[in-house]
């Protein structure tokens, strides 16, 4: 693997490759696994679970991952961050909320901060409080996200932060995604959907199962699982899935008074591996996860298939102007 951005030379990174941070998915084993791989593993922190994170930190041991907070969760739990730089993370990503009253000790550790943005003028305050590396996600990601579109959204974001170099999130899971990121001036691609179904997942294997067989088509953004978790998630944030029978049950709203039963059914469902009523959280690329296999070949496959279309671009700029020169 040959793609050299501002990443991957100010990281040491060989490949242009995050893995999302995704909660309750990306354990230290799929962590490692990625960056053993070449790329950067993150350790999904999620809404700070002390014991969780815990769990999951030897199962890194030895490769050079990050770890990830939802920022807003993190602001009642300030002590998970302490006991987090303590183990030497390569990367803190924050996502979901202002980060200035975590950036100066996430820097002093020696971790490297990337701040997850929605929006333009998320970007731009992100920078000001200090982010070393933005990560601009469009509305196709799984989980949690917003309403701008990736395409959209990342030159967008480039433009507006200047040096600062910008990572793109949001419906990219193979090379084509991570060429066409490159082209639109990210040093690099977040992928989350990509690692679902991958072998080191925590996800169960029923919602590989189901990952495997679904479409983007059957994903929306609402916040009926959040309601039904008992998650109160602030806006503007939605929360991106596939749809099934009990998303589509609670699609024009679930009245107050119906949430505590919908709650107990659901977490029994979780629990239960029923998906028809708990949530498969991966985003519009879903259609592009048609197998279960090791989160290297992953990589590996999403990096190689990117440096082919890389190195044929200037055959398309040739073929280009011969069609002008003809008409």
């Amino acid at each position: 693997m040959a793609l050299s951005t501002e990443l991957t030379e100010r990281l040491g990174l060989e490949a242009p490759v995050i893995l999302a941070p995704m909660a309750g998915v990306a354990g230290g084993g799929l962590a490692a696994a990625v960056s053993r791989a070449g790329g950067l593993g993150f350790i999904g922190a999620g809404y700070c679970d002390k014991d969780w994170i815990e769990s999951q930190w030897p199962l890194a041991e030895g490769a050079p991952v990050g770890i990830g907070f939802i920022t807003w969760a993190l602001r009642d739990r300030p002590d998970v961050l302490d006991r987090a730089l303590e183990r030497g993370p390569k990367a803190v990503f924050l996502s979901f909320g202002d980060i200035g009253a975590f950036a100066d000790e996430i820097k002093a550790a020696g971790a490297a901060l990337f701040a997850q943005v929605q929006t333009v003028d998320q970007a731009r305050r992100a920078v000001d409080d200090g982010a070393e590396f933005i990560v601009a996600q469009g509305t196709e990601a799984g989980g949690h996200g917003a309403a701008r579109a990736t395409l959209a959204l990342v030159p967008a974001v480039k433009d507006a932060v200047g040096a600062v170099p910008v990572i793109a999130a949001g419906g990219i899971a193979d090379g084509r995604g991570l060429a066409a990121a490159l082209m639109l001036g990210a040093e690099g691609a977040v992928c989350g959907t990509a690692f679902f179904a991958s072998n080191e997942a925590l996800s169960p294997n029923r919602a590989k199962q189901v990952a495997i067989g679904a479409s983007g088509d059957q994903t929306e953004r609402s916040n009926v699982f959040d309601l039904a978790r008992g998650i109160n998630w602030p806006a503007p944030w939605t929360l991106r899935a596939l749809t099934n029978r009990f998303s589509e049950k609670w699609a024009k709203g679930m009245p107050e008074a119906e949430r505590g039963a919908e709650q107990n059914r659901y977490a029994k469902a979780a629990a239960q591996g029923d998906f028809d009523t708990a949530a498969v959280i991966v985003g519009e690329a879903v259609d592009l996860v048609i197998e279960s296999r090791p989160a290297g070949d992953i990589l590996r496959a999403i990096v190689g298939e990117a440096e082919e279309l890389l190195s044929a671009a200037p055959r398309y700029v040739r073929a280009e102007r011969k069609i002008k020169d003809a008409s």
